[in-house]
């Protein structure tokens, strides 16, 4: 199958003209600010590197050009920025990086909210929230008291992730996780099983909310479905309880808990998938060694990330029709570890 000639970039035509990224944007918007000169031998290079490489600027940077700073935020409520390149929020970046330079915008990560409780917090006494044209909010969970004030100030921004109301509709770019554990219960129930157990982590999520509707809403033809808590709880207690309830395959929200119950099931002298079937619902949030190719689903983080910035430009230049809220499919991974009860 043929493949789709990768976009040309402006970091490209930087490359290629032997000049920096602003140099290449100063040239494309035909920028002739006083205190910024460019060479007529430069811009000429410039100018050629676009000719050979037929560049063209993406329509949403020329829409942005004029009227903004072309400054995206990007925010996480965790306590520290993820920097690991196996970190649960690396695709997100990587995304949202590609669709910002696309539209040719800069990005500010805000790294410097005091953290309360635990979470950072994006108001405060010195908020540098109006420095950039939108933001872009990442976390697992997402203050809600804050949703509802960006919405009452009307500051644009974009939630990661599925978000309920906070004082109007939240924007978001999500992973449709509720038909994605359905699917998966369809397979289950494909291979025979009735005997269903759901581990779940004990939070309040949007996320962990929609991965247990669409478990409950596929399991109405199991003899029996039930929720199990994992929290505090170690791999040989829940297998203990799955054994007792003679469950048959296991759908478990957090990818760590699944490693671990299968090294537990192989300790007992029982196997995966043969005593017990093990299917994860996502990625791992932590680098976890196995050598399983887990039964579950990938989430699309790079295009949500992608996407997600897409959304805000649309928020920012008033081109977006509407509250924008998209829900992105999870790609259905059938690996190692479901099997027949």
């Amino acid at each position: 199958m043929p493949t789709t000639p990768r976009r040309v970039t402006q970091r490209d035509i930087a490359r290629l003209a032997g000049v920096s990224q602003a140099t290449v944007s100063l040239v494309l918007n035909n920028r002739a600010d006083t205190d910024v000169r460019i060479a007529p031998e430069t811009r000429d290079r410039v100018l050629r590197a676009i000719a050979e490489t037929g560049y063209a600027a993406d329509p949403v940077a020329r829409r942005l050009a004029s009227r903004f700073n072309r400054i995206i935020g990007v925010f996480t409520y965790e306590p520290a920025f993820p920097s690991g390149s196996r970190d649960f929020f690396h695709p997100f970046l990587l995304g949202i990086e590609e669709y910002a330079e696309r539209a040719g915008c800069d990005l500010l990560l805000f790294t410097s909210a005091p953290v309360i409780d635990g979470r950072r917090r994006i108001f405060h006494q010195d908020n540098r929230l109006r420095l950039a044209d939108g933001c872009i909010l990442l976390g697992r969970e997402i203050d809600a008291a804050e949703l509802h004030r960006l919405n009452r100030d009307g500051f644009p921004y974009v939630a990661v992730g599925r978000r309920d109301d906070a004082g109007g509709p939240v924007p978001y770019v999500g992973a449709d996780y509720t038909t994605a554990v359905s699917e998966l219960v369809g397979l289950a129930l494909a291979r025979g099983h009735r005997r269903l157990a759901y581990l779940n982590m004990g939070t309040t999520a949007e996320s962990s909310e929609d991965r247990r509707r669409g478990f409950v809403a596929a399991t109405t033809a199991a003899d029996n479905a039930r929720h199990l808590t994992t929290v505090d709880r170690d791999a040989e207690a829940i297998l203990d309880d799955l054994l007792a309830d003679r469950t048959t395959v296991a759908f478990v929200e957090d990818f760590a808990t699944a490693v671990e119950l299968e090294l537990a099931t192989r300790r007992r002298g029982l196997t995966v998938p043969g005593d017990l079937s093990i299917l994860t619902l996502g990625d791992p949030t932590v680098p976890v060694p196995t050598d399983l190719t887990f039964t579950g689903f990938r989430i699309p983080r790079e295009e949500m990330g992608r996407q997600s910035v897409e959304v805000l430009t649309g928020v920012i230049d008033g081109s977006a029709d509407g509250v924008q809220q998209r829900l992105l499919p999870c790609e259905l991974v059938e690996g190692d570890t479901l099997g027949a009860p």
